[in-house]
């Protein structure tokens, strides 16, 4: 049996707070929030008069995120989504770099997404975590997923990972111990 890290949907089903916020300021125009999970950051940012969409392969997920107010496509973020190559923003929040266990394969999908002058903000581990991969299992009120192939991208990280993609870092930002960056498209 392969060991897999729980993944509780109910960690993300909590308000916006500051450090959401900090993370939230730099999506910029139309913005796709990749594992948008419940919602909280999607619907923020309708709620503030942005245009945003959400996607998550979790039906439950999608459900509460549509509950919550934003807009949302259950969907796994490999197959074609709608304004391909024309979001200013693509949000990969709290650790969302891992999804599929293959960041480099997931900043080339959000490099395809986002428009020639749009950018990639990323939440990251913290400074010295480096890369790891492994599985995990996302925990729902009708039970547990299968295992899922995941990566942890630290600061340390990201640069490599962002040049084999296309993509640079062009600034790194961190509020109360929360890491993230913002990846644009290499020169």
């Amino acid at each position: 049996m392969t060991e897999t890290t729980p993944l509780a949907l109910h960690r993300w089903d909590r308000p916006v707070d500051a450090s959401d916020r900090a993370v939230l300021a730099h999506c910029v125009g139309p913005t796709i929030d990749v594992g948008c999970g419940p919602g909280r950051m999607s619907a923020h940012l309708s709620r503030m008069g942005g245009l945003a969409l959400g996607v998550d392969l979790v039906r439950d997920a999608v459900h509460q995120a549509v509950e919550r107010g934003a807009t949302v496509l259950h969907r796994d973020v490999f197959a074609p989504l709608p304004g391909e190559g024309r979001w200013q923003t693509a949000l990969l929040a709290d650790g969302n770099v891992g999804i599929g266990g293959d960041p480099v394969a997931l900043l080339r999908r959000m490099r395809a997404v986002i428009s020639e002058d749009g950018r990639v903000v990323v939440d990251l581990t913290a400074p010295g975590t480096g890369l790891t991969t492994g599985w995990v299992r996302l925990e729902t009120e009708r039970g547990t997923s299968r295992p899922l192939r995941w990566a942890w991208v630290g600061v340390d990280a990201i640069d490599l990972l962002a040049d084999d993609a296309g993509l640079a870092v062009s600034a790194t930002h961190e509020h109360d111990g929360r890491w993230f960056t913002i990846l644009e498209r290499a020169a």
